[in-house]
């Protein structure tokens, strides 16, 4: 019963977004509820379990797809392969671990997007600003996990 019900809401957000509904469609998307963050590769993985015939290149089409319709948010964090969110209605941030590659959402810590007022935006009408927040997660600090960031150039630990 419950895959019913995550069936028939993805396929409202899809034929919302103006988007033909389709097995792998409605499989991207539900393993994007699933797995927030996810990378394509990730993703096809997910629905090949659904949709076996499913390739790789379908799940990127349907990806951009996604992205061009504004029903998934794509974030290019530095290092890292795309990844795609389905929470895309509001400025909020990403953390990412720089030991184990864990992304978790922030949200603005002053309001609503206040990233948008740059100090000088130099004629530009500035529509989107992402900010990326790198560090430890909670695990991987408790573990005293140390990475190439933290280390200064006399190879000492911060």
């Amino acid at each position: 019963m419950r895959q019913d019900r995550t069936t028939d809401a993805s396929s409202a957000a899809i034929r919302a977004a103006g988007l033909r509904v389709t097995d792998s469609r409605r499989a991207v998307y539900d393993a994007l509820r699933a797995h927030p963050h996810a990378t394509a590769d990730a993703v096809h993985e997910l629905v090949r379990e659904v949709v076996a015939s499913t390739s790789p290149q379908s799940v990127y089409n349907a990806l951009g797809d996604f992205a061009a319709a504004g029903l998934v948010r794509r974030i290019e964090p530095a290092g890292h392969p795309m990844m795609f969110e389905l929470r895309v209605d509001d400025n909020h941030h990403h953390l990412i671990c720089t030991a184990c590659g864990a992304v978790t959402d922030v949200d603005c810590a002053t309001g609503h997007a206040p990233c948008l007022a740059p100090s000088d935006a130099q004629g530009y009408r500035v529509v989107v600003a992402e900010v990326t927040y790198w560090g430890l997660c909670a695990p991987c600090a408790a573990s005293a996990v140390r990475t190439p960031a933290e280390t200064t150039s006399t190879g000492r630990t911060s």
